[in-house]
């Protein structure tokens, strides 16, 4: 990833409680690991000689969205012109299975449109992600 011509962003949705926001900033960024694993550092070792795993090399900021402003930016990522940015959501679907097979036996029983969406993580291009999130504020 070039660090100066690439971002990488989550928006969750700031109605959610507490709880549920964490675990969807958890889940995506899990998979983000997952998908962009050059972005995690070494591991690192503290003055004491402890070891610490590597985190990812940049920030990812977490700005906050409604379930509504999710979902246009999720349909916009469809379009040809965004297909090239890595993306990762997360739904209400998502989060009401106990199981991952679950969780695939009703995603494909499930139209896109019923989802409602907690969060989204975009990875890629800068001028992309901004274009889609530029004027979003921080979820603080």
């Amino acid at each position: 990833m070039d660090l100066q011509n690439e971002k990488c962003v989550m928006v969750i949705d700031e109605n959610l409680p507490l709880g549920i926001i964490a675990n969807t900033a958890a889940i995506m960024g899990i998979t983000l690991g997952k998908e962009m694993p050059e972005v995690v550092g070494s591991d690192v070792t503290d003055q004491s000689g402890k070891e610490h795993l590597g985190i990812i090399e940049f920030p990812v900021p977490i700005l906050k969205g409604s379930s509504d402003i999710i979902k246009e930016i999720r349909e916009k990522l469809y379009q040809p012109d965004f297909q090239d940015l890595t993306v990762v959501d997360f739904s209400d679907l998502a989060q009401s299975c106990k199981t991952y097979e679950e969780f695939i036996g009703k995603m494909a029983v499930t139209l896109e449109s019923d989802l409602q969406y907690f969060g989204i993580a975009i990875c890629g291009e800068t001028k992309k992600v901004n274009k889609l999130t530029g004027s979003m504020p921080l979820l603080r």
